[in-house]
């Protein structure tokens, strides 16, 4: 039996900050995972997929300005891209391995299951620690529909050899809205099956409204309203059965996508024997990230989550369990200001509070929103969206949300995140000269 002072489920984001920082205090550390070392963001999540959107982003750069200058005929030539994402992909396991090892990690791949409080059983070989950190990473929620078995998952997309002509996509949140965008600009007929009223309900229904024209623009099918209740296969073709405003309708496929959520992977773990509570699919923890029936276990991550389930949240997770198995349980996570991206064409992102939660906070709020399509930062690549809502607590002038859709507010952001997390003020960004003419340099208008 190996018997180490901390074991981790898990190899992603999570799992390596904690892993380094707890192994370079002098502690003995394991890690376990029945996948290829990386985890979700740098193997099967937005690292990859952002590495396609690359060649969506040359599509749409040459459409907008076809008539404005360029002439262009240009397509995805999508072997060659799935090519260039394994450039970076391909090598990241060995390269977490070799990490692990250089270190003094010990490594173990198979499915790990708790034995016992602080033991587990890794495909027969039994390890034991004095703390278990999970950061197992999150899997697709369970639909219960009769042919779920035939749903592709965000891993197969993003490995498909070759593109499927027609494709559904099932739920609308960031992977269907992103997933779309590259396989429409990849030349694949997308349609969108979303259950709730709209698509991207993370995000503010204004901007939303004004995003889906660009949907229109990419010929993507958006169906709101719309539940699938059953995907039936008759050969090559998934036949996927939905009930919306009009009734039954059936749409037809060669691809269906699991876009409808993710939840934290805890249903191999054998929780029970570890006596961990689980309450409604998530692991019961204190304000520490720990177990709060068994001390011995923390959560970080999409495992846990506590916070909004985004790669940088997995490392600040990690760093406060690294920091409370070291030194006592004192570091609490801090989700102020984290910021977050749907990489659609163009770009939509948050940060801070929504307009219902900042009208609900009791704060004298100033709210300031407006479609800016004439701007110069839009005009000059030729984007009809563009538009922003912010914010602002009136007494205080402090920044409470932003709410941005357009050319790189991808980056502009965090701008917004900086002020909302260090407390800065609308004056003090309206103050600041930003480098003109770029994306930030439109901040100060917005507030």
């Amino acid at each position: 039996m190996g018997i180490y002072d901390l074991a981790i489920i898990g190899t992603g984001t999570a799992a390596m900050v904690a892993a380094m920082r707890v192994r370079s205090a002098g502690w003995s550390v394991a890690v376990v995972d029945h996948k290829p070392f990386g985890g979700t963001c740098a193997l099967r999540g937005c690292d990859p997929k952002k590495m396609l959107i690359a060649g969506a982003e040359v599509i749409d750069a040459v459409g907008r300005m076809r008539g404005h200058g360029v002439v262009a005929d240009v397509r995805i030539d999508w072997p060659d891209l799935i090519a260039f994402k394994r450039t970076f992909t391909d090598p990241v396991p060995a390269k977490n391995e070799l990490r692990y090892a250089d270190k003094g990690i010990d490594a173990f791949h198979g499915e790990a299951r708790f034995t016992g409080h602080t033991t587990l059983d890794v495909a027969g070989t039994a390890i034991q620690a004095r703390h278990i950190l999970i950061a197992a990473g999150a899997e697709p929620v369970s639909l219960g529909i009769p042919g779920e078995q035939h749903l592709a998952t965000n891993e197969e997309f993003l490995a498909l050899e070759h593109l499927p002509p027609r494709i559904v996509l099932v739920g609308g949140g960031y992977i269907a809205a992103e997933f779309a965008r590259i396989a429409a600009r990849a030349g694949a007929q997308v349609t969108v099956l979303q259950r709730s009223e709209r698509m991207l309900p993370q995000f503010d229904a204004d901007l939303v409204g004004w995003l889906m024209e660009a949907f229109d623009g990419m010929s993507v099918h958006v169906r709101t309203r719309t539940a699938v209740t059953a995907i039936q296969r008759a050969g090559d073709i998934f036949r996927v059965e939905a009930s919306s405003d009009v009734g039954q309708e059936t749409f037809e496929a060669d691809l269906v996508v699991h876009a409808a959520g993710r939840t934290p992977a805890l249903e191999k773990l054998n929780l029970a024997a570890a006596d961990v509570a689980v309450e409604h699919g998530r692991v019961k923890l204190n304000e520490y990230l720990q177990s709060v029936t068994n001390p011995a276990i923390y959560a970080a991550g999409d495992a846990a989550l506590v916070g909004p389930p985004l790669t940088p949240v997995s490392s600040h997770d990690a760093k406060v369990v690294a920091a409370n198995l070291l030194h006592g349980n004192h570091a609490k996570p801090n989700y102020t200001g984290v910021p977050s991206v749907a990489f659609t064409s163009p770009p939509i992102a948050a940060v801070g509070m929504s307009e219902a939660a900042a009208r609900e906070s009791g704060l004298r709020v100033r709210i300031k929103s407006e479609r800016t399509s004439d701007w110069f930062t839009a005009r000059r690549e030729a984007e009809r969206v563009y538009g922003y809502k912010t914010m602002v607590e009136e007494e205080t002038g402090r920044i409470l949300g932003a709410h941005l859709v357009g050319p790189h507010v991808d980056e502009v952001i965090n701008v917004f995140a900086l002020a909302i997390r260090h407390g800065l003020t609308a004056d003090d960004l309206k103050s600041t000269m930003f480098a003109y003419p770029t994306g930030a340099s439109d901040i100060g208008y917005m507030l």
